[in-house]
């Protein structure tokens, strides 16, 4: 009886946010196997090195995708929010190989998760799992593009401010907690770099600092 009605909680879930993308056998089907989580923010869910068992797809929130260089330094490479999944996951479990990124909250979450024995036999019978698999690949892969570009042809300073617009897009505030050395860790750099850009981001009159906070004084939120 408990587990209809986890099932039934879950269809109720998954067609008022996904009933536009997903076939309603599929939803059937992954509510059946899958289980949805609410996980608070700043929790590892995926680690480096780990065995993928489950694949998130994110209902709420937003997740941050990391990766590490051979040395252990952290790089940023995406985020996740509403209906998205981790393209890097969805490889390693295809190829049946551990994880090579890193998935964070970055705020208060709720994800579904997929047990990755199904995702073979549901890429054969839903097609609409077929194309948001094949989706997500072509989203990330332009997205790691346009990071590609941001590396090569722009300044650190402008890497820094696509970093906190991307930042307060997802959390959908302009009042971000966050400190230097969290920047720096993220965009691979170093704390006094990224305080001394800061600081002239704050002349310019873009951006406020706080201890461990950054305001933005001029962005659109969603």
């Amino acid at each position: 009886m408990i587990q209809n009605e986890v099932e039934r909680d879950c269809s109720e879930r998954m067609k008022e946010k996904f009933e536009f993308l997903f076939e309603p056998g599929f939803i059937k089907s992954i509510c059946h196997h899958g289980r949805i989580r609410t996980i608070e923010a700043d929790k590892q869910i995926i680690g480096i090195g780990d065995d993928i068992k489950h694949m998130p797809i994110v209902l709420s929130g937003s997740l941050k995708v990391m990766t590490e260089d051979v040395e252990g330094d952290e790089l940023l490479l995406y985020y996740l929010e509403f209906g998205e999944t981790c393209a890097v996951t969805l490889n390693c479990c295809t190829k049946k190989t551990k994880s090579t990124i890193r998935a964070i909250t970055e705020t208060t979450c709720e994800i579904i998760m997929v047990p990755v024995e199904f995702m073979e036999k549901w890429m054969i019978e839903f097609s609409s799992w077929r194309n948001f698999v094949l989706d997500t690949y072509n989203n990330r892969v332009n997205e790691l593009l346009k990071s590609i570009d941001l590396l090569v042809f722009n300044s650190l300073e402008a890497r820094i401010e696509k970093y906190l617009q991307d930042k307060a897009w997802v959390t959908n505030d302009s009042i971000l907690n966050v400190s230097h050395s969290d920047i720096a860790n993220e965009l691979h750099s170093s704390r006094v770099v990224i305080s001394r850009i800061l600081k002239k981001l704050e002349k310019q009159g873009l951006i406020k600092q706080g201890r461990n906070k950054v305001e933005l004084l001029k962005i659109k939120l969603g």
